[in-house]
C-alpha cells in the first residue's frame, strides 16, 4: 500500500483552494474560504520540520501534502487539510451520513460477545470491556493496555477493530488496515477524513467530524482554544460503506 492511500486522498484536492487562517493549539484547524479542516496535534517524531512559519495563502493541496511528513507536528497539519477537503457538509450529505455522538455506544450491541480491538485509548471504553472481549493498543498504554507493537499479533484474530484517525499522520494506518482484512474496520474520531476513499483500503465505516458552523467554531477556538470544539459548531457523525 506505501504511500498510495496518501497520494489518493491528496491528489483528489483541487490546486485553487487557498488557507485563509490556521490555528494549532491541541488541535491543527485550517480554514479555507468554504470550511475548517481539524486534526488532533501530537508531538512526537523527531524529523526536520520543513513546514513554512506562514501557512496563510498557500495551496490546501500543498498543505496537505506534509501528510506524508516523519515530522508529525506538521503531518497533522497536512491531515487537518485533508480533512478541511473532505470533512464539509456538501461532500458529506451524498454520503448518507448518520448523525451520533458516540460509535461505540452505536456498536455496542453489535459487538456483544464479539472480539474488539481499538486502536488508541479512547475515552469511556470501559463500559465497552464488559461486553466483549477488549484489547486496547495504545502507544503510551495505560494499565491493561496492550503496547502498539502488539497490533502484529492481535489484530488478525478480530472480528471488529477501531483506529483512531490519528494513525493517518503517524503512518501506522496501512499497516493497520492490512492486519485487520479479517475484521470490520471502523475509523474514529475527529481527525477522520470523511471520505469514500477510505472503502477502497479496507475501511468499513467512517465516524468522525463534520464543521457545520465555520464561524461558532472559529470564535469559540479564539476565545477559549480548543477546550469545548465539540460543543459549537461541530457534528460527530457515522458513514458506512454501501
Amino acid at each position: 500500500m506505501s504511500w498510495k492511500l496518501y497520494d489518493e486522498l491528496i491528489d483528489a484536492i483541487p490546486n485553487n483552494i487557498t488557507i485563509e487562517d490556521t490555528f494549532q493549539q491541541k488541535w491543527w484547524l485550517i480554514k479555507t474560504s468554504e470550511t475548517i479542516g481539524l486534526a488532533m496535534y501530537f508531538e512526537q517524531g523527531e524529523a526536520v520540520r520543513t513546514l513554512p512559519a506562514q501557512l496563510i495563502g498557500i495551496r490546501l493541496k500543498a498543505l496537505a501534502a506534509y501528510a506524508k511528513s516523519w515530522n508529525f507536528y506538521e503531518a497533522t497539519a497536512g491531515v487537518a487539510a485533508i480533512n478541511a477537503y473532505f470533512n464539509q457538509q456538501a461532500k458529506i450529505t451524498p454520503l448518507a451520513p448518520k448523525f451520533t455522538q458516540t460509535v461505540f455506544k452505536e456498536y455496542e450491541q453489535e459487538i456483544t460477545g464479539k472480539r474488539v480491538a481499538v486502536i488508541g485509548h479512547f475515552p469511556g471504553l470501559e463500559k465497552l470491556a464488559t461486553v466483549c472481549e477488549l484489547s486496547i493498543l495504545e502507544k503510551n498504554p495505560s494499565l491493561g493496555d496492550y503496547p502498539d507493537s502488539a497490533c502484529e499479533y492481535i489484530l488478525p484474530e478480530q472480528d471488529y477493530v477501531f483506529i483512531t484517525g490519528t494513525t493517518l499522520a503517524n503512518k501506522t494506518l496501512p499497516r493497520l488496515l492490512t492486519l485487520s482484512r479479517g475484521a470490520k474496520v471502523i475509523m474514529a474520531g475527529p481527525s477522520v477524513p470523511l471520505t469514500p476513499i477510505l472503502f477502497d483500503y479496507g475501511v468499513d465505516v467512517l465516524a468522525g467530524a463534520m464543521v457545520l458552523d465555520n464561524q461558532a467554531l472559529w470564535d469559540t477556538v479564539q476565545k477559549e482554544g480548543c477546550k469545548d470544539i465539540f460543543q459549537q459548531g461541530v457534528q460527530m457523525l457515522q458513514i458506512d460503506h454501501r
